[in-house]
């Protein structure tokens, strides 16, 4: 009964129908959090623009397809999660918060991003999975200390170049889109720590033992014909991995592997600043 009820609030502007969903929050938490996730809003409160010293804002999981230009006044802002919703497009008032460290986007239905996001020169972790990206925006390749991106199960099928200009990059989710080679740009980036490619459409892989970063590739779910190699240390997970040899060529067995404790990060997961 509760869910319905909100979900008819979340119709209704009034200020009483608001303060309903929000459970009464009117001033801003000690902790410098608000988390509004699964509350049905179709648009955020304009009052939560007015705590100016708030750093963590979460959106998740609501019907949200604009944000107000008052979200401008939330300058200390460090994570803004935005996932689980209905953008079509980013708000532009997004790339005005120049603090942000965390922003994520993941589950909506955007195909591209606006210039306007260079401006966020703090970003050290962007989520874009699940959305509708046929090429991922070279505006990305211009955010320097980007550290962790998360473009999985959209519908690339290749990496701009440009990507090797990110030098702080250290993990890359890729997985379930349309690659039918392993990115090139991705050889040229000895930095990387993590690549995942998974459920994809590669059928070779490159050596990966040049990369001196390397500790983990994920590679399985592809038709591929053989395993990349890597150096010693690093961990592949797919077919032919350490657990399971590649088979000699008079073998027609492919065989598959399975791993409890494959470090992927859960759809929900919230990360904190460093």
């Amino acid at each position: 009964m509760g869910n319905s009820l909100k979900a008819i609030a979340a119709f209704v502007p009034s200020d009483e129908c608001q303060k309903y969903l929000l459970e009464d929050l009117e001033e801003m938490p000690v902790d410098k959090m608000v988390d509004l996730s699964g509350r049905q809003l179709r648009r955020l409160p304009l009052h939560i623009c007015s705590f100016r010293e708030l750093v963590k804002l979460y959106l998740s999981d609501n019907n949200l397809n604009t944000l107000p230009p008052e979200l401008e006044q939330l300058q200390n802002l460090q994570i803004l999660a935005l996932d689980f919703n209905n953008f079509k497009a980013l708000p532009l008032v997004v790339c005005t918060l120049k603090q942000l460290c965390i922003l994520y986007l993941g589950n909506n239905k955007l195909c591209s991003l606006p210039l306007e996001l260079r401006l966020l020169q703090n970003l050290k972790t962007l989520w874009i999975e699940s959305n509708c990206l046929q090429y991922l925006p070279e505006v990305v390749c211009e955010l320097s200390l980007l550290k962790t991106l998360h473009a999985g199960s959209n519908a690339l099928r290749t990496l701009p170049p440009q990507l090797r200009c990110l030098q702080e990059l250290r993990t890359i989710w890729l997985s379930g889109n349309l690659l039918s080679e392993f990115p090139p740009v991705l050889l040229d980036m000895p930095f990387l720590e993590v690549i995942d490619v998974d459920r994809n459409s590669i059928r070779f892989f490159p050596s990966l033992a040049h990369l001196p970063g390397l500790k983990l590739v994920i590679y399985d779910h592809n038709p591929c014909q053989n395993a990349p190699k890597v150096a010693k240390g690093v961990r592949r997970v797919g077919r032919w991995s350490e657990e399971s040899p590649e088979p000699r060529k008079r073998s027609g067995a492919v065989i598959e592997i399975t791993l409890d404790e494959i470090p992927l990060p859960p759809p929900a997961a919230k990360l904190e600043p460093e």
